[in-house]
């Protein structure tokens, strides 16, 4: 089965950027979506970006033009290029995967621990 390990986060002042990582085990990497979700105490969990197995990304307009995902197959490794953070950002960020095409936190099926991202003033 899939686990997922997310790393990079931390705390970093508002407009600095960070990368996310998410390493994956499993054999299915390549043929999944993969996606980034993340919640903050008191509010559901919400997507930031996902990425088909063809790489084709998608953005909520949140984080369009300030988020890049990405993924490395040959590593089993997904990222999240974060630049001009804002303090809205702060949250605990979860790695995600799923066979599926929706992008509904009830369609993934695996999930890292989470990771903090927090941005301040």
């Amino acid at each position: 089965q899939v686990q997922l390990v997310e790393s990079g986060g931390g705390l970093v002042q508002a407009g600095d950027s960070l990368r996310l990582s998410c390493a994956a085990d499993g054999r299915t990497f390549s043929s999944t979506t993969m996606a980034w979700f993340r919640q903050a105490p008191g509010k559901e969990r919400q997507l930031v970006a996902a990425i088909s197995p063809g790489n084709t990304p998608y953005y909520p307009d949140s984080v369009k033009g300030r988020f890049t995902i990405s993924r490395d197959n040959a590593k089993n490794t997904m990222y999240l290029q974060m630049y001009s953070l804002k303090p809205e950002d702060t949250a605990v960020y979860y790695c995600a995967e799923t066979v599926s095409l929706e992008l509904t936190p009830t369609a993934f099926n695996y999930w890292g621990q989470g990771t903090q991202v927090t941005v301040s003033s």
